[in-house]
């Protein structure tokens, strides 16, 4: 047992070095790409990036629902929506000498967006308990069907189509494309999309595997091992964007690709599977968690429409409070299911 247990830790660290090799291939495509298009740079941080950025958390699920785990991949993106509010605008602030530049267009659309797609994520697992109750469990649970799971999509298909709007409305400078190879950055975002599959399969596995071997939900497995290790390319996005003061795109990039983790890859997974089955009882505390960080925030983004460095200290604390949390959650389920010293 201790022996599978540390081969999965393994898998885990080499899978998060692919993760981290693929999607640096897909991202810079990305980027390179929306120059070549002309695309602004709000569109840029918060569908293009942020769609490239949040494909290993995509493919966490699909793959976790295709091997009957949906709920590992489910908590991968809830987990990762929280460690990409609080961790990655914290680094990239903390990384930088200068505040991150925020802007009302990201400020009111992006932020206020983010935050409706969390309350409609919520309130399609509350009517899935509502009109789709799961019986004899000793938790509130119900069942995700795929009606529900439409829900969150078409919402998705507004925000693209707002984007839409706001690229139509934008004027490209032509200088932006020179120098790119559209067909050689093609290639490159095919091909991190091919390694990040291979590494997000192993890396499933491996999880499920410590998951069972240490006795903790696989919820809570994705929402801290399997979220750690795909919000690694978002986390690298946002520090380089914001390196190069690129704020906007920086933080857009946060909150694009929780929207179309939150909107667009749980729904998905529901769509592989059919139906699934979920603790309510689980799901609900780290919704709250997801609500209060994204209020943190956005209040934050909101005063002087910047990230100073001490707010940044601030979101970090709030992780290391969520994880202390998480980690205590943890081990007390353990120790509920050890057995009885004394028997």
């Amino acid at each position: 047992m201790v022996e599978s247990v540390g081969l999965a830790v393994g898998i885990v660290l080499v899978t998060t070095g692919a993760v981290w090799l693929g999607s640096s291939w897909l991202e810079s495509a990305s980027e390179r790409l929306s120059a070549y298009y002309g695309l602004p740079q709000v569109v840029q941080g918060s569908v293009v990036a942020a769609v490239g950025s949040s494909f290993p958390e995509l493919a966490t699920v699909v793959v976790s629902a295709l091997g009957g785990a949906l709920g590992l991949g489910t908590g991968a993106i809830v987990g990762s929506a929280i460690f990409n509010i609080l961790v990655i605008p914290a680094v990239a602030g903390i990384s930088t000498d200068e505040d991150i530049e925020a802007s009302r267009t990201l400020v009111y659309k992006e932020a206020q967006f983010y935050m409706l797609a969390v309350s409609a994520l919520v309130i399609t697992f509350a009517m899935a308990v509502i009109y789709y109750p799961v019986g004899d469990t000793e938790f509130i649970s119900g069942e995700m069907t795929r009606p529900l799971a439409a829900i969150p999509l078409a919402l998705y298909g507004l925000y693209i189509f707002i984007q839409a709007q706001d690229t139509a409305d934008h004027v490209a400078d032509p200088d932006t494309a020179d120098g790119i190879d559209a067909r050689r950055q093609w290639g490159y975002l095919l091909a991190g999309l091919a390694v990040i599959l291979v590494a997000v399969h192993e890396l499933v596995g491996a999880v499920e595997t410590i998951g069972l071997a240490v006795g903790v939900d696989e919820f809570i497995m994705g929402v801290t091992v399997a979220a750690g290790a795909t919000s690694l390319p978002d986390a690298l996005v946002s520090v380089r964007a914001a390196r190069d003061d690129r704020g906007v795109a920086s933080l857009a990039n946060v909150l694009g690709s929780n929207t179309f983790d939150l909107l667009v890859a749980i729904p998905v997974g529901v769509l592989i599977v059919g139906t699934w089955s979920f603790n309510f009882e689980l799901a609900v505390p780290m919704f709250a968690v997801l609500t209060l960080a994204t209020v943190l925030l956005f209040t934050f983004l909101r005063t002087d429409l910047a990230l100073s460095t001490p707010e940044s200290v601030a979101l970090l604390f709030a992780y290391a409070l969520f994880v202390g949390w998480v980690v205590l959650e943890a081990v007390s389920t353990v120790v509920a299911f050890l057995p009885d010293a004394g028997g």
